[in-house]
């Protein structure tokens, strides 16, 4: 089965078992899902968690309860802006500069009252929070399809902010955990922790982080509609 196969079953299953929740439909996005609390709860109580000061996060609706337990917890939170559009790539959520968490941490809240920094300006990251379609339990993900993701971790690595001590994590429903084998190539960034709302496994995955944004599947056009990329560009 593909990766676009996995999405698709993955989709139709949240959705005709009533697991998936707003936004409908779960198809062609990272899904929201029944128990997403539960599941940042849980996330909330691993060592990673704990330890970690800075986190970068996706903006999507299952990992809201992420990114607010985080300030609430006094972490500092990094997003991507959309697209990587700008030169100040980065929006940057410091909670002792927040009054309203809830606004804040929403998309159009995020926009708001973040700050959007360089890579240059950003501390290393502790803890990266990814959203996902699909996972294996050995840490295989499968995203939404568009490759920003990683594009994200390739740039954070490039700017020395990532590497093989930083902890990759996801929260997701237990319907997106699958048996198959999911193809990995090598720009995917392994999980080491997925989180569900009934477990948390430690995946201890056989996949090798990237070495570096891999220029190969960049086109020239994406290239030039990020100015970070054109900024690293060899």
């Amino acid at each position: 089965m593909d990766k676009q196969e996995l999405r698709d079953r993955v989709w139709d299953e949240l959705e005709d078992s009533g697991e998936a929740r707003f936004p409908y439909p779960p198809h062609g996005r990272i899904p929201n899902f029944a128990g997403a609390d539960a599941a940042a709860d849980r996330l909330a109580e691993t060592d990673a968690w704990r330890s970690a000061d800075a986190i970068k996060s996706n903006p999507d609706a299952p990992q809201l309860p992420v990114r607010r337990a985080a300030l609430r917890a006094g972490k500092t939170v990094y997003m991507a802006v959309p697209r990587l559009r700008d030169e100040e790539c980065f929006l940057r959520l410091d909670p002792a500069a927040i009054d309203d968490i809830d606004h804040a941490t929403t998309i159009g809240g995020s926009a708001e009252v973040g700050v959007q920094v360089r890579p240059e300006a950003m501390p290393p990251i502790d803890l990266i929070v990814a959203g996902s379609v699909a996972v294996t339990e050995a840490g295989a993900r499968v995203g939404k399809g568009e490759g920003y993701s990683d594009l994200e971790y390739g740039v954070l690595q490039a700017f020395d902010l990532v590497g093989e001590s930083t902890t990759v994590a996801t929260t997701v429903h237990e319907r997106q955990v699958v048996a198959e084998d999911v193809p990995v190539d090598a720009h995917d960034v392994p999980l080491d922790l997925v989180v569900t709302p009934e477990r948390t496994i430690e995946t201890e995955t056989p996949h090798d982080r990237p070495a570096g944004l891999d220029w190969t599947v960049l086109s020239k056009e994406r290239i030039e509609e990020i100015p970070v990329l054109a900024s690293l560009r060899p």
